[in-house]
Parts: structure tokens; C-alpha cells; sequence
């Protein structure tokens, strides 16, 4: 005889709303702060040619470097491009004394000179910014190296900044990514220690893009089995992976005015998708749960379609970190695949710490553990809307 599955009484849901949202408009402040955009990256491309000359084009945000050069202040800021380049021209001797203090190339040990050759304003996935070509002068000879020390935390402005250096000297054509912890690269460097850069880079980038964990804490707090976390998690890698490749090696270019708000969108899509289950009754877990039959649901198969949808977003959103301009080669595809790998150890580590407590907290008290998942739920949701709003709107 086959005992009848136990079914949970619907919880009081409206509490978990409550405190959820409550939860929410606490951490607004920080979470507007590091959802995206506080970080900073510069985009450095070095070359030298037969007679030994250096020639680097250095690319900064536009509103950053007037900050930290000390030339303008917030609200001075002109959004159109002839303005810009204006304000560019008129403040050119400050800014190019800022970058040319932070920014270094070396020959031999010893420090070239720069000339600034050209400066201009372009637009790197819909974010101004302002582009110097600088002519080194090298008085020494032997191994160049390159040191970039652009947007420091203690400016207060960002936290995080970011060089992604592209380079042809001394016969060798590499990469870095250079950060406060590294801030120089040799042309001598070993291949294994850029990887590693990257990797790190995939792995920080994660940490602190808070819209991304908050998606995936959506996904394991809306999947109840680990074979459904295991099924989410493999679609949105899947998704994301695909058009991160895609994006990073410039074969698809999507506005971050669109992918940022969708971002945002998908967080509350998907944390609010689990506020919706939680209507109904559901199955106690257990032993009877397990010996459920292995075919998704209707309704798995929805879930897991949207998961794949939003992954494909949010691989742009990733290739948006890195936002390298150049065409397909093999070295840029090695690079962008180790960052991707970064992504994914992280990604992994975060459901290997949350999902194990979330799933024992369920077994032990389902109840409970609904009310739990309702409340993370809907403090995710109540973020991801705010972030739509705001990103909709031009305001973060």
C-alpha cells in the first residue's frame, strides 16, 4: 500500500513580502553602489615599430579622468561629445599630467619619456571615453615593461580599476590585466601568469558584481532538488557563456543600454517566479519526494527556457567588464575563455556554500524553509525592480 504524499499547508506569505521588501530598501543604498559601474576599466594597446619607436594608445571613462585629474566636478560634466572634447582640449596639460604619472612604460628599467601625439573622445559600449596616443622617447635599452597605476581606490572615486593591456614589443604579442595587486607586466612574462590574470578577473568580477550573485542566489532559492539547481545552473552557464565568447571577440555588439536593464529585469523575473510557486501547496521533500519520476514538468521546462534567455543577457553583461575592441584572434580567445572559467569556479562556490544549508533547512522544517526562500525572494525582487527602474531611467 502506498502511503499518500504529505502535502504543506500554504504559508503565511505575507510577513516573508514584508520582511523581504524591508530587507531590500536596507541594503538599496550599497547594492545601487556595486551593482555595476563602480568599477573601472582602462583599455591600453602598445606597439613599437622597426626603429625601436613606442607608441601606446591609452582609453579612460571620460567623467573619471576629469574627476581624478581635479579639472571638473560632478555636476560640471557636459554629456555631449563636442563638449567633451572641449573640456578635453581646454584641460589637455592637467589631464595628460595625471595619466602620464600613473601610467608608465619602461625600457630596460628605465622610464621613457611621453609625448602626447593625439587625444579625442569616443564611446565604448555607450560609456564616453577619453582616448590618448602617447610616443615614448626610451633612453635605455632591453626588456620593456608596462605599469599602470589609473584610478586608485584611495581617489574614492571606484574601487577595483582594471588595465586590460594589449601589446606588440620586443617581438612578442601578449595581454595582461593589471590591478592594484599587479600593476606591471614584462614583455617577459610567462604565458601561465596572464592566464591567471584572467582568471582572477572572471573571479572578481563575479565577487563584485552584485546583480549576478543575486541572480543566481534567485536560482537556489527557487530550486528545490539539486537536480534542479544542478539543471538552472547548467543553463545559464550554458547561455551566458555563448554570447560572452560572442561579444568579447566583437562578433555580436548589443548596447549596454539594453543588456543592463534586462540584467536588472531578470533578477526580479527570476526571485519572483519562486514568490509565485509559493502560492500553492507543495510536496514535503524526503524520501517520498525523491522517488519522484526523473521527466521535467511543463513547468521545468519554462523555467529552465527563461534561465537560458537571461543567461544570454547576462553573457553580455560579462563581456562588458572586459569590453575589449578587436577581432577574432586565438591569444583574446584564451584570455576570454580563462575569465569565463573564473566566472564559473566562483558561480560554483557560491551554490556549493548556499545550497547545502538551504536544502538541510528544508528537510528539517519545510515550513520554515519556505518562509526563508519567500523573504530572500523578495528582497532579490524588490532589488532587481529598483535596478531595472534605475537603469531605465539613466540614474545608476
Amino acid at each position: 500500500m502506498v502511503k499518500p504524499r504529505r502535502v504543506l499547508s500554504r504559508p503565511r506569505l505575507g510577513p516573508a513580502l514584508v520582511v523581504g521588501v524591508a530587507l531590500a530598501a536596507l541594503v538599496l543604498p550599497a547594492a545601487s553602489a556595486q551593482g555595476h559601474g563602480f568599477t573601472s576599466t582602462v583599455y591600453v594597446d602598445v606597439t613599437d615599430d622597426p626603429a625601436g619607436r613606442v607608441t601606446a594608445t591609452v582609453d579612460l571613462e571620460y567623467d573619471l579622468l576629469m574627476y581624478s585629474a581635479g579639472v571638473l566636478a560632478n555636476g560640471d560634466i557636459l554629456l555631449d561629445t563636442p563638449g567633451q572634447q572641449s573640456d578635453l582640449d581646454h584641460f589637455q596639460d592637467e589631464v595628460v599630467d595625471y595619466v602620464t604619472q600613473r601610467f608608465t612604460v619602461s625600457a630596460g628599467g628605465e622610464e621613457c619619456s611621453a609625448q602626447v601625439d593625439g587625444h579625442g573622445v569616443v564611446h565604448n559600449r555607450d560609456v564616453p571615453y577619453a582616448t590618448f596616443t602617447f610616443d615614448y622617447d626610451c633612453p635605455g635599452e632591453g626588456v620593456h615593461s608596462i605599469h599602470s597605476g589609473l584610478f586608485p581606490d584611495e581617489e574614492g572615486y571606484v574601487v577595483g580599476t582594471t588595465t586590460i593591456v594589449q601589446y606588440e614589443l620586443d617581438g612578442k604579442v601578449g595581454s595582461a590585466a593589471l590591478t592594484g595587486g599587479k600593476s606591471t607586466v614584462s614583455t617577459t612574462a610567462p604565458w601561465n601568469s596572464r592566464l591567471g590574470e584572467f582568471f582572477l578577473l572572471g573571479s572578481e568580477h563575479l565577487l563584485t558584481g552584485l546583480d549576478h550573485i543575486l541572480f543566481l542566489l534567485a536560482l537556489i532559492v527557487g530550486s528545490r532538488r539539486l537536480r534542479d539547481i544542478v539543471l538552472a545552473a547548467t543553463s545559464f552557464t550554458l547561455a551566458h557563456s555563448v554570447t560572452f565568447l560572442l561579444a568579447g571577440l566583437q562578433i555580436v555588439r548589443v548596447s549596454g543600454t539594453f543588456v543592463e536593464p534586462v540584467i536588472a529585469l531578470s533578477i526580479a523575473a527570476v526571485a519572483a517566479g519562486h514568490l509565485w510557486t509559493l502560492r500553492s501547496p507543495a510536496p514535503l521533500t524526503g524520501a517520498v519526494e525523491s522517488r519522484r519520476a526523473l521527466a521535467l514538468a511543463p513547468a521545468d521546462w519554462t523555467r529552465l527556457g527563461i534561465v537560458f534567455c537571461f543567461g544570454l543577457v547576462h553573457g553580455l553583461g560579462f563581456a562588458g567588464a572586459l569590453g575589449l575592441d578587436e577581432s577574432f584572434s586565438w591569444g583574446l580567445l584564451i584570455d576570454l575563455l580563462v575569465f569565463n572559467v573564473g566566472i564559473e569556479v566562483v558561480q560554483l562556490g557560491i551554490i556549493a556554500v548556499v545550497y547545502p544549508p538551504l536544502a538541510l533547512l528544508r528537510r528539517r522544517n519545510a515550513a520554515v524553509g519556505r518562509w526563508v526562500t519567500g523573504v530572500v525572494a523578495a528582497g532579490v525582487t524588490g532589488t532587481g525592480l529598483f535596478w531595472f527602474i534605475q537603469r531605465v531611467l539613466g540614474l545608476g
